[in-house]
């Protein structure tokens, strides 16, 4: 076996340096401080850790697979509060500062696992300044949409956690009497975009917790956060000057001052002990800033470690598997996975890794014809080259490829071995032909990139299809003769993924040519669906038809088989010879002497339909009389299709398609085409090729087994990362940054990476550099506990203080006809009601300060209540009720349904009122559900307040924008119809605010743009660059890069950075809130009575019957 010992020199020819190594020194990576008298606590490597406020050597306080986080001291350093994932989910503990066994102070469910950039829930600020209560931010009570949250405080004796006044917010802190805090509304302290300066960039304000007084704090366009309330002034973090740094302001908001002057590293999670220091991150490094000097010291720290996340290891990839093929017999299976790559036995023999490196990421490997070696993507160099590989391991990898520097697409082998075809990520296609590692750039697709492309059966030509102006794709064909590349298809329409007839007489290809349109049921509108045929190209002029006429006349079938069937069967045959006569290895030689000729001339329009019912087809591939092809299901937004992907024969000689296999996830034809590969149910199949196959060999992946060297694989993911973003930005300029430089100064943290989680991190702040949205990092192999299931109720419990006992504060009412929204107490035959004293859940008596959310963990099964409506035993009954682990969709839809049932009083039942919580398959849930019932209001409030943005935009506004033509009346009905049928005909305005994103930006834009009504509220996010797969990291972990920005009809960039500036900014003001209002909502709803007023928008009435008498 082959094992690389060449050190990779990932980002090498870019940056010169060498992978991660074991870092000496002090330790970097210490976040999340706090600091109380001479002692900081920290987070490293996901455990909590001690150690002296001068430096040396800290000692470890937590020790567990989960992440402990957010270490905050007592006010008098005997305890420390944080945010831990002991038993799954994060919940808010306490420890002894000298070390002990942690207590667990919430229950509720947190939100999640969340990506980096939504932060953690329950996430521990502080204390209150007489240490009684953890203060502490979750979002168990957002209800206008998952960007909210809210500041709590729970005992620390235990139970309940009380819910500050103000309606949302971030980060907090008591000032010394606990008569206010100082704190943001917003939340976005993990997002990974600097200088950052939309409608979401926090400020910071004093609130008072009697009167609901706000004061401002030192506003600027960009951001304040991690507020710390020290004596007679506020302490905070800014990037106002393009980094964040330490600043001071007095309690006026007004006198502001600069106390940190970091150019480099961002001053990060700042933390004070409210009295005279502040510990902060900068550089990985803890730093700590004394008041009364204003002198900052940068402590020494050394971290014991144990360094069990970085421990080499021997690990399955089973699960990990990006590719697969067959051996050109089909004797073995090749797999992609875990970057490694592999080959499997059918049945019998060894599982071979063949290149065996965490420093590399290999994909896209395909066996060649003469089964010697395998061609495959690697990054071995530092740049992703194609690299060939002997199949028995015995030699190390070679490179066929060098000099290029953009991500690389799978390699296509031509039957004779000769030639290897690939693409890259700009939509160029190459050929290199294998003795002398020439390489030929053959197209370059101005569209996007080219994955189809298919050899002839000679390798005398590559077809494929390229991208046109009208966003329809055209077959090309290429010469390997001449060089030149020729366009075949003649017609308008789409035509894409070529399959090579194996005698050389005919292409297939897919093409949508079937234009009955789906019926929609909702209006009077079309979607195109099973519009996918297959067809067939006749290379030459003297072929003849594919599929001529059959007869039962006497003598005429034998001169059909000579024009289609029996050139199928005399292939066959022919194979069949060869089988006896020759060596399989001799195959491709043999065939490579039947040249396959074209005569381009009218080639266009020599085309034929194979008769195949259209479908929605996704992938082709042509056997000896055979075609294989994926069937998929009308796909649905935001529920499952009616049916899994099936794979799909056709029979030439039959003419019929049958079906192959069922629930595919994948399949790969042996290139002899012989067997079939497929990916079924999660398990791999191997079935002869031929149509009702049966007795399927399952291939074992047992064997796939890596050598996981952990700090070498983080290296390879940091420097892969680099590229990507260095190679699908959407300006090639990265708007102006050195990213080489850049890569270099975060590249440094890499030896200190402690946890997949520190990764994240760094990766994250080094994207974030290129100050634009939409750039983010997620996953990778990382243990993530499994989160415990809560038996919820979809209702709120409060504390009875005078009987120690808790009652049902609330019970959400849900919609139970919608499985979303199902609300457990108020299903049929569940007699629960507000007030009632819960005295028992399932038999075990609750009491305060016990917490009932402890009682209901782990409950999935019926919960059996204890009620009664007095706190007493006498007269108690028994309620069960089936739970629900998620109460968020009921809070949503309590405030939704509360704003409508307020509109409709308000107007008199006149005018509508829509929220869109997002513009995926939630929004355009709702968007359906509530916009077509109040189609004929007079008026309508559309909400687009904390959408979190998808790509629907485009079907709402089509629909709000189209205008009323004209009217029809029947006999049966005095009420006109309208053209077209479900014409909004009313008054419109929009509802936005900081929180309003991505496409949720793009929509109040175009509804300005449409010049549909105002919009009303607060300057959205600003984050309209958007995202699409660049395919998995090497273990499993995502990036996004922005690759698509949104522009004006000029072509000018709008919006990014900035938000949608309101027409009419109203601020949702903290008190009016608390009061029960919500000013932008009332606002909306004056405008649109404002207009309707103005310019009423009725109707007409039956107009008088016409006389056509003389």
């Amino acid at each position: 076996m082959f094992r690389s010992l060449a050190p990779v020199l990932v980002l090498a020819l870019a940056l010169g340096t060498s992978p991660a190594t074991a870092a000496e020194g002090p330790t970097q990576l210490l976040r999340f401080p706090d600091v109380h008298g001479e002692q900081v606590v920290f987070t490293y490597g996901g455990d909590l850790w001690r150690a002296s406020a001068t430096g040396g050597t800290a000692v470890r306080l937590t020790a567990h697979p989960g992440l402990e986080l957010f270490g905050r001291f007592s006010p008098d350093g005997r305890w420390i509060a944080f945010t831990g994932q002991y038993d799954g989910d994060e919940q808010v503990y306490v420890v002894p500062a000298e070390g002990g066994e942690p207590r667990q102070l919430t229950f509720y469910p947190a939100h999640g696992p969340l990506s980096p950039r939504w932060g953690y829930d329950n996430q521990v600020y502080g204390w209150t300044p007489d240490g009684l209560r953890i203060l502490f931010r979750a979002g168990r009570d957002a209800d206008g949409g998952r960007t909210e949250s809210a500041l709590y405080a729970v005992p620390f004796e235990g139970g309940l956690a009380e819910k500050l006044p103000m309606p949302t917010a971030g980060a907090g802190d008591y000032s010394p009497d606990a008569r206010r805090l100082v704190y943001s509304p917003l939340f976005r302290d993990f997002r990974t975009w600097k200088r950052y300066q939309g409608g979401w960039a926090q400020d910071l304000y004093l609130f008072d917790l009697a009167s609901h007084a706000l004061t401002p704090i030192a506003p600027s366009l960009r951001t304040e956060r991690d507020p710390m309330w020290i004596g007679d002034a506020i302490y905070f973090v800014s990037d106002r000057d393009g980094t964040l740094n330490l600043y001071r302001s007095d309690l006026g908001g007004t006198q502001v001052e600069q106390l940190t002057f970091s150019k480099s590293w961002d001053v990060r999670w700042a933390s004070s002990d409210n009295r005279g220091r502040i510990v902060y991150e900068s550089g990985g490094a803890l730093e700590l800033f004394d008041i009364a000097s204003g002198a900052t010291t940068r402590l020494a720290i050394h971290v014991p470690d144990d360094g069990l996340n970085r421990r080499p290891a021997r690990i399955s990839a089973a699960k990990q598997i990006e590719d697969f093929e067959l051996a050109p017999k089909g004797e073995r299976a090749l797999f992609v996975a875990r970057g490694d790559v592999f080959t499997a036995p059918i049945e019998k023999g060894p599982t071979r890794n063949l290149t065996h490196s965490s420093r590399a990421h290999d994909r896209h490997a395909r066996w060649s014809p003469d089964g010697k070696r395998i061609a495959f993507v690697s990054d071995l160099s530092g740049e992703d080259q194609v690299y060939l590989v002997a199949q028995d391991g015995k030699s190390a990898p070679e490179a066929l490829t060098s000099g290029l520097a953009a991500m690389l697409y799978a390699p296509a082998w031509a039957p004779d071995g000769a030639r290897i075809a690939f693409s890259d990520k700009d939509g160029k296609v190459y050929v290199v032909s294998v003795a002398d590692k020439k390489r030929l750039e053959i197209a370059d697709d101005e569209y996007g990139r080219v994955l189809d492309y298919s050899w002839s059966p000679d390798g005398a030509w590559l077809a494929f299809s390229l991208a046109e102006e009208n966003g329809n794709n055209a077959l090309w064909i290429w010469s390997a003769a001449d060089g030149q590349k020729r366009k075949v298809t003649a017609t308008p329409f789409s035509e894409y993924f070529p399959a090579w007839d194996p005698q050389g007489d005919y292409l297939f290809f897919l093409s949508e040519r079937e234009f009955a349109p789906q019926f929609s049921q909702i209006e009077w509108n079309y979607a195109g669906n099973r519009m996918t045929g297959v067809f067939a190209y006749a290379l030459r002029k003297d072929v003849a038809h594919p599929f001529p006429p059959e007869s039962d006349e006497v003598g005429a079938g034998e001169d059909e088989k000579k024009d289609g069937e029996k050139a199928a069967e005399e292939s066959g045959k022919d194979g069949d010879r060869k089988g006896k006569k020759e060596s399989a290895g001799d195959d491709a030689k043999k065939e490579a002497k039947k040249p396959v000729r074209i005569d381009f001339e009218g080639l266009g329009a020599r085309v034929a339909a194979v008769p195949v019912a259209a479908d929605n087809i996704s992938a082709l591939a042509a056997t000896k009389g055979l075609l294989f092809y994926t069937s998929e299901a009308m796909a649905y937004y935001g529920r499952e299709a009616e049916r899994k992907p099936k794979l799909r024969v056709f029979d030439f000689k039959k003419r019929e398609a049958t079906d192959f296999a069922d629930d595919v996830q994948g399949w790969a034809i042996s290139p002899d085409g012989s067997m079939v590969l497929v990916r079924q149910n999660g398990a791999f199949k191997r079935f002869e090729a031929k149509p009702k196959a049966s007795d399927p060999k399952t291939v074992s992946t047992a064997g796939l087994e890596v050598d996981r060297v952990p700090a070498e694989e983080w290296a390879e993911i940091f420097d892969e990362v680099w590229r990507r973003y260095r190679d699908f930005f959407y300006v090639r300029n990265l708007h102006g940054y050195d990213w080489k430089a850049i890569g270099e100064r975060y590249r440094t943290l890499l030896p200190y990476v402690a946890h997949r989680s520190d990764l994240n991190y760094v990766i994250g702040e080094m994207i974030a550099e290129l100050n634009v949205g939409h750039a983010y990092v997620e996953g990778g192999d990382f243990e993530i506990p499994a989160r415990p299931k809560v038996g919820l109720p979809g209702a709120r419990f409060a504390l009875d203080p005078g009987s120690g006992r808790y009652r049902i504060a609330k019970i959400f009412a849900g919609h139970n006809h919608e499985s979303r929204y199902r609300s457990p107490l108020t299903e049929v035959g569940v007699d629960a009601r507000e007030g009632d004293f819960v005295l028992a859940i399932d038999g075990v008596e609750l009491k305060a300060p016990d917490n009932p959310y402890r009682l209901l963990r782990h409950k999935t099964d019926p919960v059996t209540l204890t009620l009664n409506s007095t706190p007493t035993e006498a007269g108690a009954r028994q309620v069960t009720y089936r739970p629900i682990d998620d109460e968020s969709s009921l809070l949503y839809l309590d405030w939704v349904d509360g704003n409508r049932r307020w509109v409709a009083e308000k107007s008199g039942g006149r005018v509508g009122y829509l929220h869109i919580p997002d513009m995926g398959a939630p929004g355009a849930y709702e968007w359906v559900k509530w916009f077509y019932p109040q189609i004929r209001k007079e008026g309508m409030v559309v909400d687009v307040r904390s959408n979190g943005g998808g790509n629907i935009s485009q079907w709402i506004i089509e629909r709000l924008d189209s205008r009323l033509l004209g009217t029809r009346f029947g006999y049966s009905s005095d009420h006109p119809q309208t053209y077209p049928y479900t014409v909004f005909h009313g008054h419109l305005v929009c509802l936005l605010n900081q929180t309003s994103a991505s496409d949720g930006d793009i929509f109040p834009a175009r509804f300005k743009k449409s010049g549909l009504g105002p919009l009303i509220g607060k300057r959205s996010w600003g984050g309209v660059v958007g995202i699409s797969g660049t395919g998995p990291l090497i273990d499993g972990g995502t990036i996004y890069v922005p690759q698509q920005a949104t522009n004006d009809v000029d072509g000018s960039y709008i919006i990014e950075g900035h938000g949608v500036d309101p027409d009419i900014e109203v601020d949702n003001d903290p008190a009016a809130v608390i009061a029960g209002r919500d000013p932008q909502l009332e606002r909306g709803l004056e405008e649109v009575m404002k207009a309707m007023e103005r310019e009423p928008r009725k109707l007409p009435t039956r107009p008088a019957d016409p006389v056509k008498t003389p």
